[in-house]
């Protein structure tokens, strides 16, 4: 199993991970899954924190998050006991070394909602601000394709597509 990088800087990294899977609606097993690998690999690793100390991340470190609750009930079954899995607003106000997102979304044409629920900017604002150390953003990359059919919606899109350029590294128009 390869182990996730983190990058050691005074500003929390960011990383999106794409996962393909079809026909998901509120829950990706093919995510859950990665989301677990992700997870096993970070275990045991060691992250700096605002003051320099060199810490091992443990269960309690990592904050694994969720829009729909049906994928928080299939993470849970997936990650190890004492593992922090939630919600995205279950855990507003909390922090941890590592947070995990799991969007659970195969497309926008599977949207059990109005695509302002997925593509909050609070919602994503408060998901990656919840990490000391590193965001991993795990989602579908049709998600970044979705149909619009206002200019609001096509801002709350670009925002996961800005995401993801600046996890890679791409220049930020």
């Amino acid at each position: 199993m390869t182990r996730m990088p983190i990058r050691r800087s005074r500003r929390p990294g960011l990383r999106f991970v794409c996962v393909e899977h079809e026909a998901c609606s509120q829950k990706s097993d093919a995510e859950a899954n990665r989301v677990h690998q992700l997870n096993e690999s970070l275990l045991g690793q060691r992250w700096t924190d605002r003051e320099g100390r060199v810490c091992p991340i443990g269960v309690d470190d990592i904050l694994v998050v969720s829009p729909y609750n049906m994928q928080v009930n299939s993470l849970r079954t997936r990650l190890p006991e004492g593992a922090r899995v939630g919600t995205v607003d279950k855990f507003q106000g909390q922090e941890a070394a590592i947070v995990l997102v799991s969007m659970a979304i195969s497309s926008g044409d599977d949207l059990p909602r109005q695509i302002e629920f997925l593509y909050s900017r609070n919602r994503l604002n408060v998901a990656i601000s919840r990490a000391r150390c590193l965001t991993v953003i795990v989602a579908s990359p049709r998600l970044l394709e979705t149909q619009c059919s206002t200019i609001d919606q096509m801002r709350l899109v670009n925002t996961l597509c800005w995401t993801k350029n600046f996890a890679d590294g791409l220049p930020l128009i």
